[in-house]
């Protein structure tokens, strides 16, 4: 019998979930043109036996330009399309998993190096760099090449670039999409009114800088079918003066739920230097407690969440429905088997590995669910 509330099941739309863990999006910066390598099934299948309820791909670039680095993943051709296939079909021959895909554009934080080569923005006249665009032509950093206002045609073909990379998603039977509206890239930019200055019906306005966002989650769920969900991922402030707050995050929550939204995936940060972050264990549930006591929509927090106590404290208090890990399931991709030993729990592990559960734990593992 489930003891903690972390390992209760929920459901997602139509998406049954044995527990309240999500393997959150991470990006790996070892694409090569956009296509998934070895690497990557190498990296996604461990995570595929950690037991946790949800296995969400980094961010895949809706467009070669829209990509943080030249090592991106992309979902943009049928190049793209196939390698990923092949990593997924790796993927599920051990585990099942469910599997959600984060679409994404970087906008004016795109054309970067990897982290470990630095991550500075490399020009559109040097190798690996291009002219990245944004809603307006500020630069994210002082010194850097200023991004390409978006003007009508631009826009169109950003919203048409997500929708059919969401038809890419579901032709590879991804069981979910994130949209990922956060952390700067270029959904968070038309929402924040530090990046976005435009004078048009994208711009001002909190209605306004929600427009373009909107238009791309209901491209999206038009693409995707009907009966799997599709989520956004928000920053819920920019931490910084005169930036996106947590009262203009609510309002864009309600909206995307009005536009059959199936759950919202709360962070914060990313859109500017200036952005003064109070980092601390949970730092960021606060503000998914606001999202979730506004809307009847499922909240996932994200944020410095390590510790067993602190993710089951998350969920038994009603803060969030969902914890989401990134960093913390690289370090230790076995956190949810070591969730569940600590709680008396039960968690799906493969054939492979049922030797290894010890002796003074001999009902942790759930036979035949992986």
């Amino acid at each position: 019998m489930t003891m903690s509330k972390l390992f209760t099941p929920l459901q997602l739309g139509r998406l049954a979930l044995n527990n309240r863990i999500v393997i959150a999006p991470m990006c790996q910066y070892s694409a090569e043109n956009g296509c998934t390598t070895d690497w990557h099934l190498i990296h996604l299948g461990q995570l595929a036996l950690s037991g946790a309820a949800l296995l969400t791909i980094e961010a895949a670039a809706v467009l070669p330009e829209g990509r943080i680095t030249y090592a991106d993943v992309g979902l943009y051709s049928d190049a793209c399309e196939a390698a990923l296939a092949r990593t997924l079909d790796g993927v599920r021959r051990w585990s099942n998993m469910p599997i959600a895909i984060q679409l994404a554009h970087a906008g004016r934080k795109a054309s970067t190096e990897v982290p470990w080569q630095g991550g500075a923005q490399i020009p559109p006249n040097r190798a690996n760099g291009w002219q990245t665009v944004a809603p307006s032509a500020i630069a994210f950093e002082e010194g850097q090449t200023p991004p390409a206002a978006l003007d009508q045609a631009g826009l169109a073909a950003v919203r048409d670039a997500f929708a059919q990379a969401a038809r890419r998603a579901a032709r590879l039977g991804l069981d979910a999409i994130q949209i990922h509206a956060a952390h700067g890239y270029l959904l968070h930019q038309f929402l924040s009114p530090l990046s976005n200055r435009r004078d048009d019906g994208y711009g001002g306005t909190l209605e306004n800088r929600m427009r373009f966002p909107l238009e791309v989650f209901e491209a999206v769920r038009d693409a995707f079918p009907a009966e799997r969900p599709v989520t956004v991922r928000v920053s819920g402030t920019d931490w910084a003066e005169g930036g996106w707050t947590i009262e203009e995050t609510v309002a864009f929550a309600k909206a995307l739920e009005a536009r059959g939204c199936t759950a919202v995936h709360v962070s914060s940060a990313g859109l500017t230097p200036a952005q003064q972050i109070p980092v601390g264990a949970s730092y960021q549930v606060p503000l998914a407690r606001a999202v979730k006591a506004a809307t009847t929509l499922p909240v996932i927090a994200v944020g410095l969440i390590t510790d067993y106590e602190q993710a089951e404290a998350i969920i038994g208090t009603g803060d969030a429905d969902m914890v989401a890990l990134a960093r913390a399931m690289l370090y230790d991709p076995r956190w949810p088997w070591h969730a569940a030993a600590h709680f008396g729990d039960r968690v799906a592990a493969p054939n492979q590995y049922l030797r290894s559960q010890p002796r003074q734990l001999r009902h942790l593992f759930d036979l035949g669910k992986e």
